[in-house]
């Protein structure tokens, strides 16, 4: 590695992001001299990631939404593959959003670059569409496993896995500070807020928002002194809720007046998690906040909304009980999930007054914490950095792209 390697890393949302500048940080940690290219958010970029395309133009979610954005999805992937050509890259790393990722892994060796190819966070497989497994299979080198029962799936199918756990995990207390977030989001000490966090993603903000507050309507009806908190992680989200607020003040003023929304400052790249931490309970959209909300051990409900006919495709194929991460790790209904048609201003209401400031709240508290204790405890020799080096250095012995093109 006496020549800089060139690493290309693509995340598409928030989560993501982080997740990659923790890898990029890592392997510096490790002596990794690298040159990083292509997408990521502000904190990729931080750590010194060129980005060809703005990270929001991946944030898509679901089957037949994808579609209506298929074109400029496909120019992105195009355009990447180019670069990766020209740039001389070493190795892909796929951060999450694994329709595009691991197409983009797929076209790497459906034209032969002699790039190795990663998928960081597994796609869920186990969970629907499992025949996915043998495009990864044929399209990824090594896939990087957060949860220790992924990794069984995968040898099962003969794809190359490490079990590298959540940074996460180990990273955010066993005590969370609820007086520390408040302050560090200028709130009144002794109120209590619920956090609600309606998704990063375009189409997740105008399908779930509108719903959400109908239910926070409801939830200032029943309990005048609660507060809401929406954070907003970029600009977009920012302007979108707005408009939704701006809608929904028409008519409901005086709710409005208990809604603030936190946006993202340049300093505080966890701005969803300090909001969730500041608060007594989470109305949330399934995802990785649920994992996050976990780690804090918030009472949540977790709801979620797709286009009518992905979900009529997804509830058909689907394998697993359970939608909210806490309720697959514990394989038994720890947080309320409210999906689809459920989705109703009436049963979120009434799911958040069962969890605020009751037994119920406790019982899940507990729950979580323990289950935050268990992701510490499972044991996995690798983080995602240590993974890569022992997988491609010096197993494979790669020599720098840069190197092989002048050989």
């Amino acid at each position: 590695m006496n020549l800089p390697l060139t690493i290309a890393l693509v995340a598409g949302e928030v989560s993501g992001d982080a997740l990659g500048a923790q890898l990029i940080r890592d392997l510096k940690t490790c002596g990794v001299k690298a040159r990083f290219i292509g997408i990521g958010g502000k904190q990729m970029i931080a750590e010194g990631l060129e980005s060809f395309y703005p990270m929001e133009t991946l944030s898509v979610m679901g089957l037949v939404e994808v579609l209506k954005h298929l074109k400029p999805l496909i120019a992105i992937r195009n355009g990447l593959i180019d670069q990766f050509k020209t740039q001389a890259v070493d190795l892909f790393i796929g951060i999450d959003a694994p329709d595009f990722n691991l197409n983009v892994a797929r076209q790497i060796k459906d034209q032969h670059l002699k790039i190795k190819t990663v998928q960081y966070v597994s796609p869920s497989v186990w969970a629907w569409r499992q025949k996915r497994v043998v495009n990864i299979r044929y399209a990824v080198d090594l896939v990087l496993c957060l949860f220790p029962f992924e990794v069984e799936f995968y040898t099962r199918h003969q794809v190359p896995a490490r079990f590298v756990g959540h940074p996460l995990a180990q990273q955010m207390s066993l005590e969370p500070n609820m007086a520390t977030a408040k302050q560090q989001l200028d709130l009144v000490c002794d109120q209590h807020y619920l956090a609600v966090l309606p998704g990063s993603r375009r189409g997740e903000i105008n399908r779930l928002l509108p719903r959400m507050l109908d239910a926070l309507y409801r939830l200032h009806a029943a309990k005048p002194d609660m507060r809401f908190l929406i954070p907003a992680a970029n600009p977009m989200c920012y302007d979108l809720i707005q408009h939704h607020l701006h809608r929904f003040g028409q008519c409901h003023a005086q709710v409005v007046q208990h809604i603030q929304v936190i946006e993202q400052r340049h300093n505080q790249p966890a701005l969803g998690r300090t909001v969730m931490e500041a608060s007594d309970a989470v109305l949330l959209a399934s995802g990785t906040a649920t994992l996050e909300a976990l780690l804090l051990h918030r009472p949540m409900v977790m709801v979620y909304r797709l286009h009518w006919l992905t979900y009529q495709i997804v509830r058909r194929i689907i394998r697993i009980p359970y939608y909210a991460l806490p309720n697959i790790l514990a394989q038994q209904q720890i947080v309320t999930e409210l999906v689809q048609y459920r989705m109703t201003a009436h049963a979120m209401s009434q799911a958040v007054l069962d969890i605020w400031h009751t037994q119920a709240a406790q019982l899940q508290e507990k729950q979580l914490k323990q289950l935050h204790l268990q992701l510490r405890q499972q044991g996995h020799q690798y983080n995602a950095a240590t993974a890569l080096l022992s997988v491609f250095y010096p197993t494979f012995n790669i020599k720098p792209n840069s190197e092989r093109l002048a050989d």
